[in-house]
């Protein structure tokens, strides 16, 4: 596949040596040698990355444009990755902020219209909680699940901490939780969604994902930055008929832009829905990181699920800023409800039922 994609970089440099620093960038994301030492005439012209643009981007920061060929990246999301920031990422000077997309990636198989017919909702933000501590027994985990269902919300997902655990191994935790997630079901009419948390290795997460199948679910979650974007796009493609969350663990852990790597990268390989930390909570994301994210994410037909630190006491507030389009995740804020959670959980669906937006439609 000939051509080129273009990537973006923030550089911290002074002005008179940004070109030599951005030629570097271009040279290390591509050949990663002396372009002297290449004596092939096909490389140096169509492998070797260039320099687009530079232009500044704030005091001693340098927005570089670098295009890269699209040969170098072939069709798998961890080489992609590699291309983009691989090496890079190592120079602490640099962050990779932007990519425009090669078309060799066609993002989540279901995206924003499934989810809203899945689950029969038109025109409101999503509900959705997550199963915590870590370390409860399977019972009271599952029981848990059923509570917060009763209460009518959306999704409820496993914590990202729950793995395979003697406490928690996933063989038992799947079936139990999505059983009790149907007990409520059968109550309230409502069709929650219970998203088990994948870990392991791809033989692993492979087998849960068939495993949850055969208990009825169609949502999973994975954290492509500890299980690998390659394994994202691989477990995407397999099963089809999953929505795909993301979660963003470890993704502080490297210099890309959160809009980027959260809005943009995770649901280009496959991820339905893209969870990250919202503004104002213990995690210190801004408005406009949170807005660019979002948007990104809906542009690539992936649901934004802002979470860390919600508060049902924000709820108005973050539908005004988010919109419909969106899942708010309160995990800790209703948990401290205790014996009242079933009504904390049904309240906050009614609150985001409540909301304008929620008359729309």
């Amino acid at each position: 596949m000939s051509g080129r994609f273009s990537v973006t970089y923030l550089v911290r440099s002074d002005a008179a040596g940004i070109e030599a620093r951005a030629r570097g960038i271009a040279v290390e994301q591509s050949v990663e040698m002396p372009v002297e030492a290449i004596d092939d005439a096909a490389v140096l012209s169509d492998i070797v990355g260039v320099v687009e643009a530079i232009e500044p981007a704030g005091e001693g920061v340098f927005a570089v444009r670098i295009g890269l060929a699209l040969d170098t990246v072939g069709t798998d999301a961890g080489q992609l990755t590699n291309m983009l920031f691989g090496n890079t990422s190592l120079q602490d000077d640099v962050v990779l902020h932007d990519v425009d997309l090669p078309p060799l990636f066609g993002g989540p198989s279901k995206g924003l219209a499934a989810l809203r017919s899945r689950l029969g909702v038109t025109g409101r933000a999503f509900t959705g909680s997550a199963l915590k501590p870590q370390g409860l027994p399977l019972e009271r985990l599952a029981l848990l699940a059923e509570r917060f269902a009763l209460g009518g919300l959306d999704f409820i997902k496993d914590d990202h901490g729950l793995a395979d655990q003697h406490y928690s191994r996933a063989a038992k935790r799947i079936p139990a939780v999505a059983e009790a997630v149907a007990r409520a079901i059968r109550v309230t009419g409502h069709p929650t969604r219970y998203i088990p948390s994948l870990s392991g290795d791809l033989d692993a997460m492979r087998a849960q994902l068939l495993l949850a199948r055969d208990c009825g679910l169609d949502c999973a979650m994975l954290a492509p930055m500890i299980a690998g974007f390659s394994t994202l796009q691989t477990l995407a493609g397999e099963f089809p008929d999953f929505v795909l969350f993301a979660h963003p663990a470890l993704g502080g852990a490297a210099r890309i832009s959160p809009d980027l790597l959260i809005g943009k990268l995770f649901p280009a390989f496959g991820a339905g829905g893209a969870i990250f930390p919202n503004y104002g909570g213990r995690f210190g994301y801004s408005t406009d990181t949170c807005h660019r994210l979002a948007e990104n994410a809906r542009a690539a037909d992936s649901l934004p699920v802002p979470a860390g630190g919600m508060t049902l006491a924000r709820t108005t507030e973050i539908l005004d800023f988010y919109g419909p389009d969106t899942m708010l995740l309160i995990g800790g804020n209703l948990l401290m409800a205790r014996e009242r959670i079933t009504e904390e959980a049904a309240q906050f669906a009614q609150a985001v039922a409540d909301h304008p937006y929620g008359q729309r439609g």
